[in-house]
């Protein structure tokens, strides 16, 4: 049996940018929907939107906030990864009890393993 093919949707849009960040998420759950397995990994200022309290506070027209459609995605089985390194970047600023539940913490090595291994990499 052929290994499922692997797309890793990599987020370092802030809020700033509204538009960006919804678009990984929604086609992390299209790609999950087409029987491939999306893994979804926030860092640089991408990170501050797992941060509790943050993605309620992002919402598109009619869409859904974007902390609805992270857990939609989440509750999909996708994975949503949290940079490690990216925490300490803010000098503390962010510590793991910041983010919100569905966020797995994940290194810099991770991110390299999950590149190397992912079929198509997009970033945000």
């Amino acid at each position: 049996m052929a290994e499922k093919k692997k797309i890793l949707y990599v987020q370092t849009s802030g809020t700033d940018t509204p538009e960006r960040l919804y678009s990984p998420l929604i086609l992390a759950q299209t790609a999950k929907a087409m029987d491939v397995e999306p893994t979804v990994y926030f860092l640089g200022l991408g990170l501050k939107n797992l941060v509790k309290g943050e993605a309620e506070k992002v919402k598109i027209g009619e869409f859904p906030s974007l902390l609805e459609v992270l857990k939609q995605t989440a509750g999909q089985g996708i994975k949503i990864m949290a940079c490690q390194q990216s925490m300490q970047l803010f000098g503390g600023e962010i510590k793991p009890e910041d983010l919100i539940d569905e966020a797995t913490i994940a290194g810099a090595a991770t991110l390299n393993d999950l590149s190397l291994d992912a079929d198509a990499i997009l970033t945000f």
